[in-house]
């Protein structure tokens, strides 16, 4: 991929200028914690017998350092830290590739930090605070410039540390360990922040206990993500940080970038293990197949060099879709075919894929742990330097119901990330990921986090004779001499012909509650042939159902324009990148707009429908299972105080 023409290099000798100093932070200085509680008890060890420290003390093997002092000063040491985080007395390479990566974050933190200086006039303001000559008029801008360098030293340090870091590997592998709840963010100046962050990561590994390498580079991982999205929430609304926020930053010799407060992650796949299955091995299920598969080539038109793609600019991008269906009607296979058709493009175009699965494990009795568990499964989908795929299998029993006494402090925590991130004031949708949410009982999700839901697919399993027949035929597999009989095997699953039978389906509402409402709106007005009447149509739906708000009028306008873009990307050009893939955004997305058609009033009429059916649906189970459990307690009761009466009778 070519450099683009926005990105200003950070010179690599303004780096290597900063390196005495950082190692001076790294080695040792005195920090008094002012918002975080000390969780460490003073570096002075107690001693377990005379002569006999509790720690280890690293020995230098370097000629003439053997003789110097290695006891402790009072105040952080990161480095001496990070050198005992094992049993091991020799320093292993992967301690040593930490030093070096949190000493070149550093310094490319002070150099950032300086530009910004530059460019916005902190220099000149410090030079004459230094002086003494600072007009009292500016001091008011100088503080909050100050708080900018600090909140930009954070960050920089906190990303590259995070970038430089996925890219290590510990020979015990992945270990799973958390931080604490990073508070020492001091915004004061950037020498502060940066010595107040240090001496946190150095209360953080102490605390952990940790003892290997892996655990070592998984709590500085959760430091540093989970310090990111602390100073990215203090930094929304400073007018002071737009100089940095607009400008691109790259250390080549790292291949880093720095785009504001997005994150840098190394693109890194997951290995996948799960068993894939071919979209014709998907009987029945036509539109949600069809949606699907339009969706996987829809996610490989992502251009990886301007981070967006042409079908979330051009509309018809699905960021966010519900499957719902009776238990055993495909939702896992369909899963498991969209899984591998990603998969398989990937490879073939050298993209990397990532698919993660936010499962029961997530739900923690520790407070604000499922929320954190949650916040790092959307963090890992959207990174916009991968092809993310994202799933909620069984969301119902994940994401709590507010309002519901049965739900969990953990499950609602899940339930408010979800939201936040479906559709949230600082959602933004580059078009290279995909959530996909599936439950047995969709009447049990929260309403709110179900209308986050761009796209309805109903998976209802096989229907007619004919896929009964194909799907018998498929899972009984080749040991067997049956006939087949007059059937022609998975004629029924043409995948067009299958869906535009689908469609038309919906050209009159499948739910008893949202037929009345449609045969009244026509009865009054005529057919639905105008915008007016559309409208008409959407406000006797609202007036029948008070949960029909303007977030579902934007679901369904986001469907329209789905079936405006109701084309698939010719398999050559996933079979072939140089065809379409490889190919600039702005030919992409001329090639994608070629291929689009003109919204209908068909394609209205169908989506409001489909929509208003999903919603009816829910809404009709939700309040029948409300009505069943207050009848059962009312019964409970009537029975408690029946034998009551009788316990106590005279």
């Amino acid at each position: 991929m070519t450099l683009s023409n926005d990105l200003m290099e950070l010179k690599e000798d303004k780096i290597r200028e900063k390196y005495p100093l950082a190692e001076a932070m790294l080695q040792g200085f005195d920090h008094t914690p002012r918002i975080a509680k000390k969780s460490t008890p003073d570096r002075v060890s107690s001693e377990r017998s005379p002569g006999l420290g509790s720690r280890r003390r690293f020995r230098s093997t370097t000629p003439g350092l053997v003789t110097r002092s290695t006891a402790r000063p009072e105040g952080v040491q990161l480095s001496e830290r990070i050198l005992e985080s094992d049993d091991d007395a020799l320093t292993t390479p992967l301690q040593a590739s930490l030093l070096r990566t949190l000493r070149r974050a550093l310094s490319v933190a002070q150099v950032t930090s300086d530009q910004f200086a530059d460019q916005s006039g902190l220099s000149d303001l410090k030079r004459a605070n230094l002086a003494g000559t600072l007009d009292a008029s500016q001091k008011l801008r100088f503080e909050k410039l100050l708080n900018a360098s600090a909140l930009i030293s954070l960050h920089v340090f906190a990303n590259m540390t995070d970038f430089l870091v996925s890219g290590l590997s510990a020979d015990e592998g992945e270990a799973e360990i958390q931080c604490g709840d990073v508070e020492e963010i001091l915004i004061d100046n950037d020498q502060l922040a940066l010595h107040g962050t240090l001496w946190e990561l150095d209360q953080e590994i102490a605390a952990a206990g940790v003892d290997t390498d892996a655990k070592l580079i998984a709590l500085v991982t959760s430091f540093c993500e989970q310090l990111m999205e602390k100073v990215t929430l203090r930094a929304e609304g400073l007018n002071e940080l737009t100089p940095f926020s607009e400008a691109q930053y790259r250390v080549e010799a790292d291949n880093f970038e720095i785009a504001g407060f997005t994150p840098s992650a190394h693109a890194r796949s997951t290995t996948l293990t799960m068993a894939f299955k071919k979209p014709e091995e998907v009987v029945g299920n036509h539109i949600a197949k069809y949606q699907a598969m339009k969706l996987a080539k829809m996610l490989m038109a992502y251009d990886f060099e301007r981070k967006l793609n042409p079908f979330a600019e051009l509309g018809g991008f699905i960021f966010t879709f519900m499957g719902d269906g009776k238990p055993g009607t495909g939702k896992t296979t369909l899963i498991q075919m969209m899984a591998g058709m990603i998969n398989d493009y990937c490879q073939v175009a050298g993209y990397p894929f990532r698919y993660q699965n936010l499962s029961t494990d997530s739900i923690d009795s520790y407070q604000g742990k499922s929320a954190q568990n949650a916040k790092a499964f959307i963090r890992n989908v959207i990174d916009p330097n991968v092809i993310g795929f994202g799933t909620i299998d069984d969301i119902d029993q994940l994401a709590g119901k507010r309002g519901d006494r049965q739900s969990s402090a953990g499950q609602l925590e899940i339930t408010a990330v979800l939201m936040e991130s479906f559709a949230g004031a600082n959602t933004v949708v580059r078009g290279n990921c995909t959530f996909g949410m599936f439950s047995n009982y969709p009447e049990n999700v929260d309403d709110a986090l179900r209308q986050r839901a761009g796209a309805r697919f109903l998976v209802d399993g096989p229907q007619t004779r004919e896929d009964y027949i194909d799907i018998l035929h498929l899972l009984m597999g080749k040991n067997h001499s049956i006939p087949v009989g007059e059937h022609e095997l998975f004629e029924a699953q043409a995948i067009k012909k299958a869906v535009a039978a689908s469609y038309d389906k919906h050209s009159r509402p499948q739910e008893d509650a949202l037929v009345k409402v449609f045969d009244k709106v026509q009865a009054d007005i005529g057919g639905l042939d105008t915008i007016a009447k559309l409208g008409a149509y959407l406000k006797g739906i609202q007036e029948a159902d008070e949960r029909f708000t303007g977030r579902a009028i934007k679901n369904i306008t986001d469907a329209i324009k789905v079936r405006a873009m109701d084309f698939e990307l010719p398999d050559e050009w996933m079979e072939n990148p140089d065809l379409f893939l490889f190919k600039d955004y702005d030919t992409k997305k001329s090639m994608i707009a070629d291929l689009a058609q003109p919204i209908t009033v068909e394609m209205v009429i169908q989506e409001i429908n489909r929509y208003a059916d999903s919603e009816f649906r829910y809404a009709d189970k939700s309040d029948e299972v409300a009505i069943e459990n207050a009848v059962r307690e009312m019964q409970r009761m009537e029975e408690a105080k029946r034998r009551y009466m009788e316990a106590n009778r005279p």
